[in-house]
């Protein structure tokens, strides 16, 4: 004899978001999938900040990733490569939770959650809006992480937290905020196309869009690498701004916006320093976000089903 309520769990849409998938568990797996996210691929995220830095002292920008990698880890110690990770654990689990919400909510609203319809815009916009939000709240933490991962930083900070307090008592609270203009430069178009590349390429593979742990790798790869690569420029910026506290030339100290940070790098090494570390920032852009959304679309799943479960 058939069980009336076996269907319901078998033939749940998984992309558009039941009732009984709650706020709590969609900001549940976003957390996680931050976290896994920037956690992966920190050691490339280092070396691309020491070769962002305009004029480097440090011994360890090398020509490529690997020789950056090698002279960092032997000149440093190996452990220098995951310095200020903690300030990315502390931050990336609220910063995506609020992320992934946003997103969720303002895809529903512009009806971009309708099984078997494409709506590019509605993946731009719900991209663009959970990033404003998201990096509201990460960017201080931003700031901490850049600070720790710049040569030397071990002789000035012991932690997160005695980098914060150093650079609010030196330079303000406004230090952790200066780059937040310049970081949604970044970020909003960088979420933007990589929603939209995201959502096209997986509608492609997936037309169905049904779970599919493939596809959300994929897709999140080539669409995190592709959009990484447009914007690095508005990173070498964010990158000179967030650091700027910690340099020795004066002109450096003094930078404090977007305008003035593309100005000066022009000046000191052409259009050519718009693009330092596109290759490690693409580098660890394509992993991190293949495991973010494979993280946040499993995540996803695992509480639709478990939920239907319950229900039936």
């Amino acid at each position: 004899m058939a069980q009336p309520n076996a269907e319901p769990v078998e033939d749940y849409d998984y992309e558009s978001l039941p009732p009984n998938f709650s706020l709590l568990q969609n900001m549940t797996a976003g957390a996680f999938a931050g976290i896994a996210e920037h956690c992966a691929m920190y050691p490339i995220d280092a070396i691309k900040t020491r070769m962002q830095i305009i004029n480097p002292t440090s011994s360890t920008v090398g020509s490529g990733v690997i020789q950056a990698t090698y002279r960092m880890a032997s000149t440093e110690g190996i452990l220098s490569l995951w310095r200020g990770m903690s300030s990315v654990i502390v931050g990336a689990g609220p910063a995506h939770a609020v992320y992934f919400a946003t997103y969720e909510a303002v895809k529903h609203v512009m009806g971009g959650n309708q099984a078997g319809v494409h709506h590019p815009l509605a993946a731009a916009t719900s991209g663009a809006c959970a990033t404003i939000a998201s990096d509201a709240l990460m960017n201080p933490f931003d700031v901490i992480k850049q600070r720790m991962q710049i040569q030397n930083s071990a002789k000035m900070y012991r932690s997160m937290f005695d980098c914060a307090k150093y650079v609010y008592r030196k330079e303000g609270l406004a230090a952790f905020y200066v780059s937040y203009p310049t970081t949604l430069s970044m970020t909003v178009p960088f979420t933007a196309l990589q929603f939209l590349a995201y959502e096209s390429i997986s509608t492609s593979m997936n037309p169905t869009k049904k779970y599919d742990p493939l596809t959300h790798c994929l897709a999140g790869a080539v669409a995190g690498g592709f959009a990484a690569a447009l914007t690095t420029p508005m990173d070498v910026i964010k990158t000179m701004l967030q650091t700027r506290g910690s340099a020795t030339d004066p002109e450096l100290r003094t930078v404090n916006g977007f305008m003035a940070g593309c100005r000066l790098l022009y000046q000191r090494e052409g259009a050519r320093g718009f693009f330092k570390g596109v290759k490690p920032r693409v580098l660890t852009t394509m992993p991190s976000t293949a495991i973010c959304w494979s993280a946040y679309e499993a995540s996803k799943a695992y509480f639709i089903h478990h939920n239907n479960t319950n229900a039936s």
